[in-house]
């Protein structure tokens, strides 16, 4: 016999998962937080008779999306002051990113950040990131913060702290403790968990690379590190080792599956190999490499030797529909092929592929036994929809603003385009004061 209790969901169209074609008239049955059933709105209805059902007219049911790359923190950096703009990826960091964002961030910018992007996601059909905080002013505990604050909003998320050297062995030590910290929290039930991250070669020497790598083993989590997402780091790397940033972690035995590289924009043809014959997996940031000027990433490359790639915003424009976007156009601009980064390799990158990437399993697909992770987005396209057309029609179409519903482990978060339980406004006007602090106009 069927158990009772569930919900049907019958929307106009169905995105399954990209590998699937969309099907018209077809939806879901959520029960205890997954997936249940896929079927056609007929079937679900004759099956489950005493089911709720929510009728979705206009609407095109789809998996919720993974953002694999966010600084949430980022966001008080917005609109941010400057005399005048950095003239280089080194300059970014040397002279605005470090002592004017991340050495001043604290707790209390953290938990506005956090708050305030929780929201954001929900609102643009997010319901799974990884996040990267770097602010060493306000370890210990700002992951915890995070934490909290995440597990009440209900979203499914991985957290880490940039551990570095940049500030001093004291500091950098303080960082991996936080990730540990987090990491011992970890249990299967939690939608939220901890994992070990580090800045980059040149902000961190060798023995604190295996270091954190060790401990990254000993938990059975992924070890992070952002990889040449300017020139800079390739090649610092060929002038201090005498190779690129990839070889060295290859030398190191960091290099492999359960390494979890982001940016990757500057590779060269050996690094590429190396990515792939070690299984390492890459995270993908095509808005906020452009923002930085730091360059575009091989993708198409990398996707051709089987890498295992996520998109992510980078916490600069955290709507994923804006960034399929720049990834389905952007390379093809780069490499004048009109006919790479096809619209379902896109969209697997920001749902199923995204999810295991960065090691979660049952996630970014609606298919039985899944986590009830989705959304319902305006179908009303300007042109006809089709079971051929339509994955495109959503990437070059759709926005954050046409986002109806998200559900997140079978819990409505978002209804009718408003965020449950959340004083938007509220929440804006803390982070305007934060914000201000950060930016120094408010003490």
């Amino acid at each position: 016999m069927p158990s009772k209790g569930g919900l049907v969901i019958q929307p106009d169209w169905l995105i399954s998962e990209s590998s699937e074609e969309p099907k018209q008239n077809w939806g879901v049955r959520v029960c205890d937080g997954t997936i249940h059933t896929v079927a056609s709105n007929e079937e679900l209805e004759t099956k489950f008779p005493e089911d709720e059902i929510l009728l979705a007219e206009g609407k095109v049911l789809m998996p919720g999306f993974v953002n694999g790359h966010v600084h949430m923190y980022g966001v008080l950096a917005h609109g941010i002051p400057l005399e005048s703009a950095p003239s280089d990826f080194w300059s970014f960091l040397e002279k605005f990113w470090w002592p004017l964002v991340e050495d001043r961030i604290d707790h209390e910018m953290i938990s506005a950040a956090t708050n305030w992007l929780c929201s954001e996601m929900l609102l643009t059909g997010t319901t799974t990131f990884c996040d990267i905080l770097e602010a060493p002013q306000s370890l210990p505990e700002s992951l915890l913060i995070e934490k909290e604050i995440i597990e009440n909003r209900g979203l499914r998320a991985l957290l880490s702290f940039e551990a570095n050297e940049r500030s001093g062995h004291e500091v950098a030590q303080k960082g991996i403790d936080e990730n540990i910290r987090l990491i011992e929290t970890n249990t299967a039930e939690d939608l939220v968990a901890g994992f070990m991250s580090v800045h980059t070669t040149f902000t961190c020497s060798d023995d604190f690379l295996r270091r954190a790598f060790e401990l990254a083993e000993e938990n059975n989590v992924l070890f992070h590190a952002h990889c040449n997402e300017g020139v800079y780091e390739g090649e610092w790397c060929e002038k201090t080792y005498g190779h690129r940033t990839f070889e060295h972690y290859e030398k190191l035995g960091i290099n492999g599956s359960r390494f979890l590289a982001s940016q990757c924009v500057h590779l060269s043809e050996k690094e590429i190999e190396l990515i792939s014959s070690a299984g390492t997996r890459c995270v993908h940031m095509p808005l906020s490499n452009c923002e930085v000027g730091g360059g575009i990433a091989p993708i198409p490359e990398l996707l051709e030797q089987d890498v295992s790639i996520s998109l992510g915003s980078d916490g600069y424009i955290n709507d994923m529909f804006e960034v399929m976007r720049g990834a389905f156009l952007i390379h093809k601009a780069r490499l004048q092929d009109p006919g790479t980064m096809k619209a379902d390799q896109v969209f697997e990158m920001a749902t199923l592929q995204g999810a295991k990437t960065l090691g979660l399993e049952n996630v970014g697909a609606l298919r039985s036994g899944f986590a009830a992770d989705l959304q319902l987005v305006d179908a009303n396209f300007p042109t006809p929809s089709s079971k051929e057309n339509l994955i495109e029609q959503v990437i070059l179409h759709r926005s954050g603003h046409h986002v109806d519903s998200v559900m997140v482990a079978g819990e409505w978060k978002l209804k009718n385009g408003e965020v449950l339980g959340v004083d938007l406004e509220g929440q804006r006007q803390t982070l305007h004061r934060q914000a201000r602090r950060l930016w120094g106009e408010d003490g």
